[in-house]
């Protein structure tokens, strides 16, 4: 299988923020006014206007406290549930060289918010004053003129790689054999279904507890079965140890 993919390093995110400030930069995306919700995250949750968050948990894993930080995108899957869900086939561009799922302009004619019911990782926010429904797109613009995407090139611990899924896979492999001498039940969430690829050190769950946090404001309402089948997809529930 060719195109790219991320190697997104859990065991050494700091939580800097960088990816999520670059993200922003490089979109062009303006800063959203929050309030103080308990936590150092900020904001609360994924929306037009932040496409890509790092995410705060407190939990107890291994025995002690811990902090661990959990920056969240798109996957880009290798079979994009939401592609199957869209009603207008222009909304959504599978990208063939690089496997980028890249949403178009043309997402503000899918209706009753079908795209982000459809993830199972509750991924995509709606502008709700354009109604396009947006999403981290691989920088796929940057990539084609060979650069890093923007959250990679920021990145001072190692923790973004980005490149060839082949050179991804095996240091994604690397990295786990190394990390599992400290932490034996560490493991590559859904290293076969998506590109991007995180290594946990802790039961994925400890990370974000799936779709816990809405500022949106925004419930999905009832699903297909379509869409029910694809939530069973959600990254806690397909594991690869």
């Amino acid at each position: 299988m060719s195109g790219k993919t991320f190697f997104v390093d859990l065991t050494l995110c700091t939580a800097c923020r960088g990816c999520q400030v670059a993200c922003k930069q490089w979109k062009k995306l303006p800063a959203e006014k929050t309030v103080n919700w308990g936590s150092y995250q900020n904001p609360r949750d994924l929306s037009s206007k932040t496409i890509r968050l790092v995410r705060f948990s407190e939990v107890e894993a291994g025995g002690m406290l811990r902090w661990l930080f959990f920056p969240e995108q798109c996957r880009h899957c290798i079979d994009p549930p939401c592609a199957d869900v869209n009603a207008n086939p222009a909304s959504i561009i599978h990208d063939e060289a690089t496997g980028a799922v890249v949403y178009t302009d043309q997402t503000a004619k899918e209706k009753d918010d079908s795209l982000r019911m459809g993830c199972p990782y509750d991924i995509p926010r709606t502008d709700p004053e354009t109604g396009v429904v947006v999403k981290c797109d691989m920088c796929i613009d940057r990539v084609r003129a060979g650069m890093l995407p923007a959250c990679v090139q920021s990145c001072p611990t190692g923790t973004m790689n980005f490149g060839d899924r082949d050179d991804m896979l095996e240091l994604a492999e690397k990295r786990l054999a190394e990390v599992r001498k400290q932490y034996p039940t560490a493991m590559l969430i859904d290293p076969d279904m998506v590109r991007v690829i995180y290594l946990a050190a802790f039961p994925p769950e400890s990370y974000y507890e799936y779709m816990e946090a809405d500022a949106s404001g925004v419930k999905p309402g009832p699903l297909t079965r379509k869409q029910f089948l694809a939530k069973l997809g959600s990254p806690f529930k397909r594991m690869t140890s």
